[in-house]
């Protein structure tokens, strides 16, 4: 029996999830693991089970589906650190110690986030092998994040909670020191779960160094 030809765009597979996020998922995973230059539209209509003209009907040129996997991932993450920061802004007005304890669950948080997505730490490493390219995308999709945290540790300086003289230097050398313990959970075999208690306990000896008990 002939089988009908599938018309173009159409999904090869049945599945529940929306086609776009198909092929956004498929797409960053590509993207995590090769680079930007080694991956095209065939490659990502193939991982995504869709045909090309799918893929470019649903993100556009290459560039543009490169950018909208940033936005994706940026998104899923901006609303768990927006959630965790407000937790710990309402804190700093109950006091110092409740100030630091609201910190450790901001940082706990997003390293939950990130070793349950390691394709966001895979995926922000390639672009930053190429520091001189796509360098917009630091902008609009990391730097809203950095500035987050750094307002709020600029507001806990100004209320007295903690000092802190240069926020944009620790969040940087955290999220830096967040991305590298991915990567090496990536490495191991098994579960890392014993890597992943110890990481915590040295982001929390971290914050306890940086920010001690105020002095009655």
């Amino acid at each position: 029996m002939t089988m009908p030809r599938r018309r173009p765009g159409r999904p090869r597979r049945d599945d529940q999830r929306p086609t776009r996020d198909l092929v956004l998922a498929a797409a960053t995973a590509l993207f995590a693991e090769r680079g930007f230059d080694a991956v095209g539209l065939r490659d990502v209509a193939a991982a995504a089970g869709v045909d090309v003209a799918t893929v470019a009907h649903h993100t556009g040129t290459k560039a543009q589906l490169y950018d909208a996997c940033f936005a994706r991932v940026f998104a899923a993450e901006r609303e768990v650190l927006e959630a965790a920061g407000e937790r710990a802004r309402a804190a700093l007005a109950t006091g110092p110690a409740d100030a630091l304890r609201a910190l450790h669950d901001l940082v706990d948080v997003f390293v939950d986030f990130l070793e349950d997505r390691p394709e966001t730490t895979a995926l922000w490493l390639r672009r930053w092998l190429e520091p001189h390219r796509h360098a917009d995308l630091d902008q609009r999709y990391a730097a809203p994040l950095y500035a987050l945290v750094e307002e709020l540790l600029a507001a806990a300086a100004a209320g007295g909670a903690l000092v802190e003289p240069a926020p944009h230097v620790t969040v940087r050398s955290l999220v830096w020191a967040v991305h590298g313990h991915v990567v090496a959970l990536a490495a191991q075999q098994g579960s890392g779960a014993r890597e992943r208690r110890e990481f915590r306990g040295f982001v929390h000896r971290f914050l306890d160094g940086l920010y001690p008990p105020a002095t009655p």
